[in-house]
């Protein structure tokens, strides 16, 4: 280090002015006396050899006046600029000793001795002079000395006060030793809570950590919250301050379970006797910011709508509601009240209270005519097709069954003008069952006649066959009138003719002669309706 600095004074101005000034000496040692070699050896017993330069100095340079006794032996007492040449205006400070860096046999040969030097390291080491600090060299004052030796340049005893910059400027994990891989997230400023002179004993200033309370007081690093805590986030702060631990500041926002949690009657205040039965969520409802301004949502309430829309607790159904349960949710719902989405099963009155043409759709003027209600013959779920029942119709079945509203007769149906009815039925329409009232019927025969054995020009109304005998039975059986087996009497036998035999379900016994006085075998209603056959 000593040497570097020499060669480095012998770039300086200093070095080059002592060089000349030997230049010219040689000029005026040859045009002045010096001392011979005599007188060399003579000036040895002085105490004072004349060594180096001095040997070509003339002797009242020394010793003026002719004065021997006295003269200084210290450089800087003739070396002041005055006796002789002294140090220039740009020398560095230091003692006068000269030779305690010069040498008599050559000025320019320097052995620095930092302890001559009397100003400070940066009077030299400014980066001009001498060599100064390095780019990298950490930021610190310009005394050299608080740290350096000159004896032991790199071996460093670190004084921190002198550091100008802050600890991460070296403390960076390059420079010198940084934050360890465990140490919590903070800022850089580690002065925050180190000191230089004990760095193990720690004031903790919250201030200077970046990361969140959690990083730290997560119940391992240091304390966390206790189990009774609340459920909440882990962001410490959104309540606590770390001024003051227990001052709190509650922050409904930090909370992560449910309101019930803690608003259950126990932990904090929990619903009163009076509140409508729903579930605990309480935020379904009511807001952290204000209690009081309720936005009421109907998904969070566990009792049926009739509970609360009573006429009392809240709006219930007005007067002309339809006659219905008081279950409210069976057609409307809590986003649209007027959005309604009908549920007859929810209705206690007959389809007429409302389907009345008024209140809600009524029959058509084309509906058949009826005195039932509409669920005699239509469902709910579906109008069309409807179940028809005949028993409710106050019509005619021709009112129907024209052709045009519901099936007719076909062309080929017999031509009456009865009523369906008085031949068919609604339950099965085969087999007919006419039953004839016309007082000239005799009555339904028992044979199995079918209408078109008599009816045989399709028509309802017919003419007797024989006329002459209406209303009695030959008016249509005299065709089949068998004389023989009708004998009227004997002595001599004579048969009844069919205008005496006319009512067939009549009398017609035998007598003994043509008298008719005497009855020898009584006969009477032979033949009957009822019968199967004529015999």
């Amino acid at each position: 280090m000593g040497r570097a600095r020499a060669n480095h004074y012998r770039r300086q101005p200093f070095p080059l002015l002592f060089i000349g000034l030997c230049w010219l000496m040689q000029f005026f040692i040859a045009a002045h006396a010096m001392p011979d070699l005599a007188e060399v050896e003579e000036h040895l017993k002085t105490g004072f050899p004349l060594e180096g330069a001095h040997r070509f100095v003339e002797c009242e340079d020394c010793h003026m006046n002719g004065v021997f006794e006295g003269t200084p032996r210290q450089c800087g007492l003739c070396h002041n600029g005055v006796s002789a040449p002294g140090k220039p205006p740009d020398h560095f400070l230091s003692q006068n000793n000269c030779s305690d860096c010069h040498a008599l046999q050559s000025w320019t040969q320097v052995r620095f001795d930092h302890f001559s030097a009397t100003g400070t390291c940066m009077s030299c080491h400014d980066g001009r002079r001498a060599t100064g600090k390095s780019p990298t060299h950490i930021q610190s004052s310009n005394n050299c000395g608080d740290c350096h030796s000159t004896v032991g340049w790199s071996a460093v005893r670190f004084d921190h006060s002198g550091v100008a910059g802050n600890c991460v400027s070296c403390h960076n994990g390059t420079t010198a030793q940084g934050k360890s891989a465990l140490h919590m997230p903070t800022t850089n400023i580690c002065e925050d809570c180190h000191r230089t002179t004990s760095w193990l004993i720690v004031r903790f200033d919250h201030a200077a950590a970046t990361a969140s309370c959690f990083t730290c007081h997560n119940g391992t690093t240091a304390p966390g919250k206790t189990p009774t805590h609340i459920a909440s986030s882990n962001t410490c702060d959104d309540c606590h301050v770390t001024s003051n631990w227990a001052n709190v500041s509650f922050d409904h926002a930090s909370v992560t379970g449910n309101c019930f949690s803690c608003h259950n009657g126990a932990t904090a205040v929990g619903k009163p006797a009076t509140h409508m039965p729903t579930t605990n969520i309480c935020e379904d409802c009511h807001l952290t910011s204000t209690w009081t301004s309720i936005r009421f949502d109907h998904a969070a309430t566990t009792a049926s709508c009739f509970t609360c829309h009573n006429g009392t607790t809240a709006a219930g159904k007005h007067a002309t509601h339809i006659a219905s349960v008081n279950m409210c949710d069976d057609c409307h719902v809590t986003s649209s009240w007027t959005n309604v989405r009908f549920d007859h099963g929810a209705v206690t009155g007959s389809c007429s209270s409302c389907h009345n043409g008024t209140t809600a759709t009524g029959k058509g003027p084309l509906h058949i005519a009826t005195t039932g209600e509409c669920d005699a013959c239509h469902t709910t779920l579906a109008w069309i097709p409807a179940t028809f029942d005949h028993d409710t119709i106050t019509g005619s079945c021709s009112s129907c069954h024209n052709g045009s509203t519901a099936t007719g007769k076909p062309p080929s149906h017999f031509v009456t003008s009865l009523q369906c009815g008085d031949c068919h039925r609604t339950t099965a329409w085969l087999p007919i069952l006419f039953s004839h009232t016309s007082p000239s019927y005799p009555g339904d025969h028992g044979s199995g006649v079918g209408c078109t054995d008599c009816h045989t020009t399709n028509s309802q109304t017919i003419a007797w066959q024989f006329g002459a005998y209406q209303p009695d039975c030959a008016a249509c059986h005299a065709g089949d009138y068998r004389s023989d087996p009708h004998k009227k009497h004997e002595n001599p036998d004579v048969r009844y003719t069919v205008a005496e035999l006319r009512d067939c379900t009549g009398s017609c016994h035998i007598y003994t002669d043509s008298s008719l006085t005497t009855i020898k075998e009584r006969r009477n209603s032979n033949h009957r309706v009822s019968d199967r056959d004529w015999d």
